[in-house]
């Protein structure tokens, strides 16, 4: 069996710098916005769901990459040459 196409690596984090940055910048937010002695408790749920929605984005996204690699990897076939024209309606 011939081997899968590959995504890229590289191609992934090109595609998902932006939403780790913001991931980032939210995790420290809500980590940051909890008061003294309930960072746990105030920050914990909200950095979970920040973290699930970025997990869900990365698969979505290497999935996507992957069927494009495959895609790439068998160009459309060309119609074959001996085929008749249809007729034309009204002949």
């Amino acid at each position: 069996m011939p081997p899968q196409p590959q995504l890229s690596a590289d191609t992934l984090l090109e595609q998902l710098r932006g939403h780790f940055e913001k991931l980032c910048h939210d995790v420290a937010d809500a980590v940051n916005q909890a008061p003294a002695g309930q960072i746990l408790n105030a920050s914990e749920e909200k950095v979970r769901d920040l973290l699930a929605d970025f997990r869900l984005a990365t698969y979505q996204t290497a999935v996507q990459l992957r069927l494009e690699a495959a895609q790439a990897a068998f160009p459309p076939s060309t119609p074959p040459q001996d085929r008749q024209a249809p007729p034309e309606q009204g002949a």
